[in-house]
């Protein structure tokens, strides 16, 4: 028998015969199970707001994309082409030209918006009818566009509104003085037959068109594009395609798959994601304040019982043991209750009532996810902080302490 560890069972079940400790023991109890109840409530919260807003930024990215490594725009080959539909993981995939445009409407203009000119593919690397407000998709090799909602709404034009002249304006490559503004910038005037909505960033950004548009405004030729976005099969091993793509493309081209695309939005919900953590974690270092001061209460209140221990042959290090296994007890249990408190939290939110969810608008519900991960997170946070706790305490335990009684 582990002699230690059954003297601090029986310490753990047994009250004591002052009440002060009892209610010092409970409220030590209490804030680690809240604790870590509080903790892995959050960072499921936090794992679904990151889902929730991911899912926004990243719904027309595509699971590959090879943009150009240097300048503008690389050219494609027929032979680049006829290779790349041989790569048995590409389900498709589609050209891409990017450029920064003007935008006019009648009397109202618009200087920060991106052309973005697909071909008829880019429907099938992603799906363009969910992002859809207003309208439908343009057709291919016209001059139809779709625009977001943030330069619909500035520039005052809804979908095949004929009365509202959309002009779009790039500035011709060159040297010299310009002289007029006919020569200064390429022009081609088009017709919205859509709004999209993704987020604000996007709708203040973007303005879709076919491929055939954004070359003729660019003055590009037929297979001079700025990027390929490319849509996997699900089971594909992501980083053979790469091989294979980066194979036939070389160094003309970068690969980015959907997190580096968003690199910096992800870097900032990690960011935020360990300094969430880091906050609750100080905040369970000060509630194992109260393991320390209650095993330090039941030490001395057992001194007597750590005397006769002491006398009948037990050592100091396994009347150490004793309290450092029962304050260790204390936080795993504590711990491991919190966190059945809050999966039952979390659970409700997920598939509760309306009545007993947290709301973020009057119909959105505070989203959360529930991440296996997080249960460990929160189960080693506890065990290893209480753990130090008690050996803190019980290292307060001296010969003079239990013979001299």
């Amino acid at each position: 028998m582990n002699f230690p560890l059954y003297i601090a069972k029986r310490y753990l079940h047994a009250k004591s015969s002052n009440n002060a400790i009892n209610i010092i023991t409970i409220i030590a109890l209490v804030g680690v199970i809240l604790g870590a109840a509080s903790l892995f409530v959050v960072l499921s919260g936090f794992a679904g707001l990151k889902d929730f807003t991911l899912q926004f930024s990243t719904i027309i990215d595509p699971d590959l994309k090879a943009e150009t490594a240097k300048g503008k725009s690389f050219f494609l080959t027929e032979e680049e082409t006829r290779q790349l539909d041989l790569i048995e993981d590409v389900t498709v995939y589609s050209k891409v030209l990017e450029e920064r445009v003007f935008i006019m409407s009648d009397d109202k203009s618009y200087p920060s918006a991106y052309i973005k000119g697909v071909d008829n593919n880019f429907k099938k690397v992603n799906t363009v009818d969910s992002i859809l407000d207003q309208g439908s998709w343009f057709q291919d090799k016209t001059n139809q566009i779709v625009v977001g909602s943030g330069i619909s709404f500035n520039l005052s034009f809804g979908v095949l509104d004929y009365n509202k002249a959309i002009s779009i304006y790039v500035p011709k490559p060159g040297k010299g003085q310009i002289t007029s503004a006919e020569k200064a910038f390429n022009t081609v005037n088009a017709v919205n037959v859509g709004v999209f909505s993704i987020n604000e960033k996007l709708n203040d950004t973007y303005v879709f068109s076919p491929l055939s548009l954004a070359q003729r405004l660019l003055n590009y030729k037929p297979n001079q594009i700025s990027a390929i976005e490319f849509k996997l099969r699900p089971v594909a091993d992501q980083e053979l395609v790469r091989a294979r793509i980066k194979q036939v493309l070389g160094n003309k081209v970068v690969l980015k798959n959907r997190v580096q695309l968003n690199d910096a939005l992800y870097k900032m919900l990690n960011t935020e994601n360990l300094a969430v953590y880091l906050i609750f974690t100080l905040v369970l270092i000060i509630a194992l304040f109260n393991i320390i001061g209650s095993i330090i209460m039941m030490i001395l209140d057992k001194r007597k019982s750590l005397n006769t221990l002491f006398n009948i042959g037990v050592n100091l290090n396994d009347i150490r043991k004793i309290f450092f296994l029962q304050g260790s007890l204390m936080s795993i249990i504590g711990g491991l209750f919190g966190i059945v408190i809050g999966l039952t939290l979390t659970l409700n939110q997920l598939y509760g009532p309306l009545a007993l969810k947290v709301f973020i608008t009057p119909t959105l519900p505070y989203p959360v996810r529930i991440k296996i991960i997080n249960v460990f997170i929160v189960f080693f946070t506890i065990a290893i902080l209480g753990i130090l706790a008690s050996k803190i305490a019980s290292s307060r335990i001296t010969k003079s302490l239990v013979q001299n009684y």
